[in-house]
This record gives structure tokens, C-alpha cells and sequence, in this order.
């Protein structure tokens, strides 16, 4: 609901406003008339009228794009300066997806938000706690030779986790593992000792990480998230394959998180039951 707001407040916020805008500027009020093409007295009569008057909506939006604010602000209906245009690009931008965690913005990414809980929906297995043969059989037709700087950048990951600057929630769908143990789908071909060793790795390091590392399984036949990553409170990605899309919005990045909450609540394998599940693949399929 609108808050109405009468014309004699309207105007003495606009006042203060606009004084406000040519001190951060460092402009005067000479200078802000030549530059918006209007008199001296202009400017003059609406900071230092006590009436109730406005300028008209032409030369609130010349001050507004002289002073580098926005309009709604010097009027009064957003405690936000930026122009609109600035909030979009500060709230909301694209950038092209590296195939790799070699990425430098991703490690840029989890840097910014040391100390700030992770939030991590992955588009295969969690690739900070993939094993080496699995890299090296995933990576095969990406790069040309042994993907070494993958594998650092992922076990670069791995340490900044063991660090503990950061706790991490990682919710999975249950089919990934499940397929992964089983060899099937986007997994099949991976060799049966490459798997299990992946299996037993994720174990030792849960056993070694856990509670600061949370893993998640839910059920994508149930509920559906596309692969995500939240920065605590700073930012949120989400992942389309050829770029993410990245979200500095308080509320977007809110709502993301809000999205991930609700993959832990409706998630079948709990964190506390993730040992158990996996020692029952790896029973089951080795």
C-alpha cells in the first residue's frame, strides 16, 4: 500500500533533496541552472520557497540527470538515489560460464563471502569435493591434455572448506548420486574404481568437515532447483549452462535463499544421514 504523502512535505523533501544532491556533487545552484537550461531564480525560488510548489516534471528530470539521482528520489518516493538504470546493473547482471571451477570470478565469489554461509545446489556432484579420476574423466573432451588447473582449483576450493572460513550447504538431487553410483546417465562410462573412490572421498571428507559441511538430498521428482550458489547475505548466482546470472538485490538474493531452505526442509536424506547412505551405495554397487 502507498503512503500518501501531501504537496507541502512533497515539496520540502524535494528541497532537501536537491540540496543534498548538489553538495555530494559539488555543484552550485548557478551551475546546475546553466547546465539545465533555466534562470538562477529557478533553482533559487524551490530551495528557498516555503510554499508548497514543485517544479515542473521538465525540470525535476533535468536536476535529477544533472545530479546523476533519480527522479522518485528527489521526490520523495524511493530512499534509493541510484538511477534506475544503476540499480539494474548493481542488482542484477550476466556473465559468461567457464566450463571450470578454474573460473577466476567463482573463486572471486567465495572469497567475498568469507566468513558467510554458502548455499550450493550443483549441476552434477558438488565439484570442490570431486575426486581427481573423476575430473580427469569428466574434463576429458574440454581440455586439451591433463586438466591440471581444474584439478587445483577445485582442491584450492577444498581448502578454503577445510579452512573453515565458510560453512557450506550443498543440497543434491538424490538421482545424481543414485545414477552416479549406479554408473548410468551423465555418469555412464565413468570406470566402477573411479566411482567408488569418488564415494569414499565424499565420506572422509563429511567425517572430517561435518557440521561446517551440510550435505542435502531431495527428491527432483518433488521439488526442482536449477543449480545455484548463495553467498550469504551478499549475492546469489544462478547457474544456465553457458553464464550465470548474478543477483545483488537484498531481496533476490533472499528469495534464493528462501528457495534453498525449502530444498533442506522437503529433503529426503537428511545432513546427519549422509554417511549412512553412501556406505549403503557403495555396499549395494561395489
Amino acid at each position: 500500500m502507498t503512503t500518501k504523502i501531501d504537496k507541502r512535505e512533497r515539496a520540502a523533501r524535494f528541497r532537501v533533496r536537491l540540496l543534498q544532491a548538489l553538495e555530494a556533487a559539488k555543484m552550485s545552484q548557478s551551475a546546475l541552472a546553466r547546465q539545465i537550461g533555466v534562470e538562477r531564480s529557478t533553482i533559487s525560488q524551490v530551495v528557498n520557497s516555503e510554499d508548497a510548489r514543485l517544479p515542473n516534471a521538465h525540470v525535476v528530470g533535468e536536476c535529477a540527470a544533472a545530479l546523476n539521482v533519480s527522479a522518485d528520489w528527489l521526490l520523495g518516493l524511493t530512499d534509493k538515489p541510484e538511477q534506475a538504470g544503476d540499480l539494474l546493473r548493481t542488482s542484477f547482471s550476466m556473465t559468461r560460464a567457464a566450463r571450470a571451477a578454474a573460473d577466476e570470478e567463482i573463486f572471486n565469489w567465495h572469497q567475498e563471502a568469507t566468513g558467510y554461509k554458502i548455499r550450493h545446489v550443483p549441476a552434477t556432484l558438488p565439484d570442490m569435493l570431486k575426486t581427481r579420476g573423476v575430473l580427469r574423466w569428466e574434463y576429458a573432451t574440454h581440455f586439451k591434455g591433463s586438466p591440471k588447473e581444474v584439478i587445483a582449483a577445485y582442491e584450492e576450493r577444498l581448502d578454503l572448506l577445510k579452512g573453515r572460513g565458510s560453512d557450506y550447504e550443498i543440497a543434491v538431487p538424490l538421482h545424481e548420486i543414485e545414477n552416479f553410483a549406479a554408473g548410468q546417465g551423465y555418469y555412464q562410462g565413468l570406470p566402477a574404481d573411479i566411482r567408488r573412490k569418488q564415494l569414499e572421498t565424499i565420506l572422509d571428507v563429511y567425517d572430517e568437515l561435518f557440521p561446517a559441511l551440510r550435505v542435502f538430498l531431495f527428491d527432483a521428482k518433488h521439488i526442482y532447483s536449477a543449480p545455484i550458489t548463495v553467498f550469504g547475505p551478499l549475492l546469489a548466482v544462478v547457474y544456465i549452462g553457458q553464464s550465470y546470472l548474478i543477483f545483488r538485490e537484498s531481496e533476490r538474493v533472499r528469495t534464493l535463499s528462501h528457495h534453498f531452505d525449502t530444498l533442506v526442509r522437503e529433503s529426503e536424506i537428511d545432513a546427519r544421514a549422509i554417511p549412512d547412505f553412501l556406505n549403503d551405495l557403495i555396499a549395494r554397487h561395489f
